[in-house]
């Protein structure tokens, strides 16, 4: 056949997982890649396709139009999520090619591939070429997800997204007509500073607003997870305000240069684009405060929001007239939200500290550096003995300055259920914090969690699928909406929150951990081990480690878990490996004697994992029926059975 160069849309697709699958079941891997095949091939000739070739568990197709590869991409997706055996990754580019003995070579190929990479489970990217010829498409619809320099090719690329009509990766139960009709999000300012160091500072503002916003009765908040989730994409506002379940949106900019601040808003109706108000601020630092009283006067003005005088006092309350104790809060705040690991929490709390230097009754900055120890200890980044006690301090400093800010109260819950074991003070703080506030996602969230520790799993889902519509972007939310149905034994409803997990957040364990521990549920081991194993890939731990050894006691694979039992152990070395941990490894291999030992250990210290041991012991009926195991949850003061 002759050589020839045309222009092509190059479409990649490969299986996720499959050299994994390999390893562990190779005649399962064949079936799969068979399946894979009959499922491609019909929907590839059907939109026109020239199906080139198979590489390993990949394929890789050709179109004359991009739109017939978008459509033939979304058709394999959605038959492909139907089957449910298997998930791909698509990566489609338009570029020249050269097409010669029934191949294709040339640069083109090499992006296409690239991009199917970079791609996340499920999901379909497509390069800048490609989003140029669809983007006037109706249709299909698009995001953006990111730039990147891809192997071997020169220039950095941008990447979009297909969006799937049928994904839902809004975690909400609610449905699109149901919209309230106030509803708003507040986009993160864009920083217009000359040094991106200023960031922290139009983050902090847009903040600011939401929550003074989310205290207005009658008007529903998008979270700031979620609003901060199109930061710097720009997205059509009507996509945004879909995907939000919001009929406004509020979007502005920040320029800071000294003293000086220029700061620009507008309010936009979702349904039609009209701009409702717009302003633009030019005012000095010791400014902002009424900036911001402004802005959210105006919005509320603009949408017909009228307040009572009591309403208003609490919506523009003060917690601080320090400009400079302002910044530095805010600082603590943008460390405290990049959930970095020990460095930054422990920055967040150096900037929290040098905020109530210069202003000893901040209560804020005091929750701040609360929350950052409870973090620092949960996550054993600190030994109890360095971040507990600085937590209580924290905590009761908080709660005496003001006890009718909704944090105070949260941190003071958590501290109660995590650490004291004090259920009963927890349930009342929460209640309190929800009373002050019910608009925050995260007072739902962590009390849909005392709640179902206490096995009110009704309750413990409405609390959270409230969490879930005020911030439906947020991992935390999806991560705890997932553990919940997964101790309430609801495993498709957990399954479909790990899934959602993987589209919202790929490198993010959590998915994978509970599509694991679901598929464990229905005894669909093989498949379970694939998913547990990419949890511990992405978060190397006691905490991952042990769900594996469970999964393997319970599929007699007890020479796999001695191997596990191994690796933890050399982990004391370097990290934390809580004695629960340890302890449930024990109990996969049959050991009781000595899983009951670590188990006491693990309650003389409080760890917090301790308190949702239950749900790895129900897979092991003996320990379950040993009477001590009713005496360990006596101890902990939660009920067993």
């Amino acid at each position: 056949m002759p050589q020839t160069r045309q222009l092509a849309a190059i479409m990649f697709t490969d299986i996720v997982g499959y050299t994994a699958l390999m390893g562990n079941d190779e005649q399962k891997a064949f079936a799969i890649l068979n399946k894979n095949r009959a499922l491609q091939k019909p929907i590839i000739e059907e939109y026109n396709g020239r199906w080139i070739k198979e590489l390993g568990d990949g394929i890789l197709a050709s179109f004359n139009t991009v739109s017939d590869a978008v459509n033939a991409a979304l058709k394999i997706q959605e038959a492909c999520a139907a089957a449910n055996d298997f998930q791909l990754r698509i990566g489609i580019h338009l570029g020249e090619v050269v097409f010669e003995n029934e191949d294709v070579f040339g640069d083109g190929v090499n992006i296409a591939s690239r991009i199917q990479a970079t791609a996340s489970p499920g999901c379909i990217y497509i390069s800048e070429s490609v989003y140029h010829n669809i983007s006037n498409k109706k249709d299909i619809l698009t995001k953006f997800v990111k730039e990147e320099t891809l192997k071997n090719v020169k220039e950095p690329i941008k990447i979009y997204e297909v969006m799937m009509m049928n994904k839902s990766i809004i975690a909400t139960e609610s449905k699109k007509e149901n919209v309230p009709q106030k509803s708003i999000a507040v986009l993160p300012f864009a920083n217009m500073s000359s040094d991106p160091e200023q960031e922290f500072f139009s983050d902090g503002i847009s903040e600011e607003i939401i929550n003074m916003l989310a205290q207005v009765p009658g008007l529903k908040v998008a979270g700031r997870t979620s609003a901060f989730s199109f930061k710097g994409k720009n997205q059509d506002l009507r996509f945004i305000g879909e995907q939000l379940s919001v009929n406004y949106i509020l979007e502005g900019s920040v320029r800071k240069s000294g003293n000086k601040l220029r700061i620009t808003a507008q309010l936009i109706k979702v349904g039609d684009g009209y701009h409702l108000w717009s302003e633009k601020y030019d005012r000095v630092l010791e400014d902002i405060f009424d900036i911001q009283d402004e802005i959210s006067l105006a919005i509320l003005n603009a949408i017909k929001i009228k307040l009572l005088v009591e309403e208003m006092e609490v919506i523009l309350k003060k917690y601080t007239n320090n400009p400079e104790a302002y910044q530095l809060y805010l600082q603590g705040r943008f460390y405290y939200n990049k959930y970095a690991g020990a460095e930054g929490f422990k920055k967040a709390i150096e900037y929290f500290e040098a905020a109530i230097k210069i202003e000893p009754g901040n209560a804020l900055a005091y929750t701040g550096i609360a929350l950052c120890y409870l973090h620092l200890w949960i996550y054993n980044y600190l030994p109890p003995e360095k971040s507990v006690p600085q937590m209580k301090k924290a905590t009761q400093q908080s709660i005496q300055l003001d006890d009718e800010i909704y944090e105070s109260h949260l941190v003071m819950a958590r501290m109660k259920m995590y650490y004291e074991w004090d259920y009963a003070t927890a349930i009342i703080e929460y209640k309190k914090a929800i009373e002050l506030n019910p608009h925050i996602a995260e007072t739902h969230e962590q009390y849909a969690l005392c709640l179902g520790l206490f096995d009110r799993y009704t309750e413990a889902i409405e609390q959270i699928s409230i969490a879930c519509s005020i911030d439906p972007f947020s991992i935390i939310n999806n991560y705890h909406a997932a553990a919940i149905h997964w101790m309430a034994g609801d495993f498709e409803k957990a399954l479909e929150y790990g899934r959602r997990l993987v589209e919202l957040e790929p490198n993010f364990f959590g998915g994978h951990l509970f599509a694991g521990l679901s598929l464990m549920g229905w005894k669909r081991y093989e498949e379970a081990i694939l998913e547990l194993e990419l949890a511990v890939h992405q978060n190397y731990g006691s905490y991952t480690l042990h769900f594996l050894v469970i999964l393997y006691g319970v599929f007699g694979k007890k020479t796999k878990a001695r191997e596990v039992l191994e690796k933890m152990k050399n982990l004391r070395s370097t990290q934390w490996v809580g004695n629960n941990d340890i302890g449930a490894v024990y109990m996969a291999l049959g050991e009781f004697d000595e899983a009951f030992q670590y188990f006491e250990k693990s309650i003389e210290m409080h760890e917090t994992m301790m308190l949702f041991a239950k749900y790895d012991i129900r897979s092991f009926p003996e320990f379950e029926q040993d009477p001590r195991t009713i005496q360990l949850f006596e101890k902990i003061g939660l009920p067993y059975k």
